[in-house]
């Protein structure tokens, strides 16, 4: 994360005092009215029938949210690709695919990795993609990957998550906060996930429950967290979660909440004696190992390089600096909600 993004974020955070602060979000408060009236005026566009979109020929889910930044869509569009798969359907997932200058990013790569068998298509018309996956790859299925904003492909089951640990953009839409939309825009939704479930407390949880239900009364809500799986390197090598105990951990990564990657791995007991972050989506370059290499040689010799999974197939890998890397692998446990979220994702199959 460079400087210029955490000045921002500590910005609107509020942890920034004094008179120029406040004049700074001030600011930032008269630049994000005119956003979120256009981005209100633009789904009443869409819902009025305005502004056309286009309907695919077989089911389409899309998994998105209300904020910038990650709220955990991978391992959701992961479990959600494995439930139809586990149906018998051919699915393949449809993304924008940011944070690439060539070929497949970083999301892309990593469902190739954990899901081989489920096709994943990225370009900025993902109408057209739609019709390439059903008439080319005889999709039954499509997942729209970080897609609750992009409304020129209709869909048949919105579902979108709550990132527990910052759920509301700081109350503001962007650049006051982090609101990609005003949080009404959550009525669209046809199921709710709380991701994170497990990293904040348990009335925290119930609050946040509490304001989904009002902004979309009767929507079915699921809690779920983000559980570590196992230590996985670029040979596909694993290690069970404990593999690494009492050795100094030092952790890098590139992704939407960096702090929720660190987190996690101090709920596993690492010690994290270094932590350092790149943008989201970083495209890792030439002299961005370099310097990994040269950061890496400044640990302990028995210290051992872990990232995200995300990070780690764009890297390709198996050691940085003579230490080892590994990567945390994740997948979404659904904790409660888990059958009406069943009844919803088999409903859009049985009346397509």
């Amino acid at each position: 994360m460079d400087r210029l993004e955490q000045y921002f974020l500590s910005l609107i955070r509020g942890e920034k005092r004094g008179i120029w602060a406040a004049l700074q979000r001030g600011g930032l408060r008269v630049l994000s009215e005119p956003y979120g009236w256009a981005m209100r005026l633009r789904n009443r566009l869409y819902d009025a029938g305005w502004k056309r979109s286009r309907r695919a020929p077989v089911p389409v889910i899309s998994v998105g949210n209300l904020t910038l930044g990650g709220t955990g869509k991978t391992p959701c569009v992961e479990y959600i690709a494995r439930f139809y798969r586990d149906l018998d359907l051919r699915v393949a997932v449809l993304s924008r695919g940011y944070g690439s200058r060539a070929g497949r990013n970083d999301e892309a790569l990593l469902l190739e990795e954990n899901l081989p068998d489920v096709p994943h298509l990225q370009g900025a018309d993902r109408a057209a993609l739609a019709a390439v996956a059903v008439e080319e790859l005889e999709s039954e299925v499509l997942i729209l990957d970080d897609g609750f904003q992009h409304r020129r492909l209709q869909r048949d089951l919105d579902v979108v998550l709550i990132d527990a640990t910052a759920p509301w953009g700081h109350g503001y839409v962007f650049p006051r906060g982090l609101l990609r939309e005003p949080v009404s825009g959550l009525r669209r939704a046809g199921a709710v996930i709380l991701t994170r479930c497990d990293q904040v407390g348990p009335q925290e949880v119930e609050n946040i429950k509490a304001r989904a239900a009002k902004l979309a009364p009767g929507i079915p809500l699921a809690l779920s967290s983000h559980q570590p799986a196992c230590w996985i390197n670029s040979k596909q090598e694993v290690k069970a979660l404990d593999g690494f105990s009492g050795r100094p951990v030092a952790a890098f990564c590139g992704i939407g909440n960096p702090q929720a990657f660190r987190r996690t791995l101090l709920n596993l007991g690492a010690d994290i004696t270094a932590f350092r972050t790149f943008p989201d989506h970083h495209d890792y370059a030439r002299s961005d190992v370099e310097e990994l290499r040269a950061w890496a040689r400044q640990q302990a010799t028995e210290c051992v390089v872990v990232t995200t999974q995300k990070d780690l197939v764009k890297l390709r890998l198996d050691r940085v600096g003579d230490r080892e890397l590994w990567a945390l692998r994740i997948h979404l446990r659904i904790d409660a909600g888990r059958e009406e979220l069943a009844e919803k994702l088999k409903g859009i199959v049985r009346n397509p």
